[in-house]
């Protein structure tokens, strides 16, 4: 080999090596998806209760809850409950919304809590950081809360009323507008 082809070499096995770690990647992301859309049981519809659980929170993104939180412990709020995750494209379009609507009913008893999915703490922490994040923020471990809900992916958004009931599941970023108005729906009641 010359001189001149050893860098192209190099340069073919680096892109090799670049592809299949993508491949890698893309495939533990569809295998965590297949895991979730397969999990047996149903998810909550509107109207059944809201599956409790206890989630730890990021630190500093507790928004003046404990370091853990436990749905049931809402009662009495309104619950947005939001899936998301760093890496995905659709949950930007939504966060800035999310924090809005949790700065403007935070004090009328609704809650805002963000669930991270399968995600890492320093790419979540940094989400979190980029968008000036307050509302409080979990870290779904081994995907306790994700299963309980049957999510199929992120975004995802359970609306929960003051008793603790599923009122609507949204599969989608929401505007500012659309969360307001299912927020004063439940406010309403």
């Amino acid at each position: 080999m010359t001189a001149q082809t050893q860098p192209a070499a190099r340069n073919r096995k680096l892109l090799i090596g670049l592809a299949v770690v993508a491949v890698v990647a893309v495939a533990g992301l569809f295998a965590a998806g297949m895991v979730l859309s397969a999990q047996p049981g149903k998810r909550p519809a509107p109207g059944s209760p809201a599956p409790d659980f206890t989630m730890p929170l990021y630190e500093g993104y507790r928004a003046g809850f404990p370091e853990t939180i436990r749905l049931s412990d809402l009662r009495g709020n309104v619950v947005v409950l939001n899936f998301w995750a760093s890496w995905c494209v659709e949950c930007v379009k939504e966060t800035d919304a999310l924090e809005a609507v949790w700065r403007e009913y935070k004090d009328r008893g609704v809650v805002v809590l963000g669930v991270d999915h399968l995600d890492t703490e320093p790419a979540a922490r940094n989400y979190l950081e980029g968008f000036g994040v307050t509302f409080p923020n979990g870290i779904d471990v081994q995907q306790q809360v994700s299963r309980a809900y049957r999510i199929t992916g992120v975004p995802e958004t359970f609306f929960i009323d003051r008793q603790g009931v599923v009122r609507r599941t949204v599969i989608q970023a929401l505007s500012r507008a659309e969360l307001a108005a299912e927020i004063e729906v439940l406010l309403a009641e």
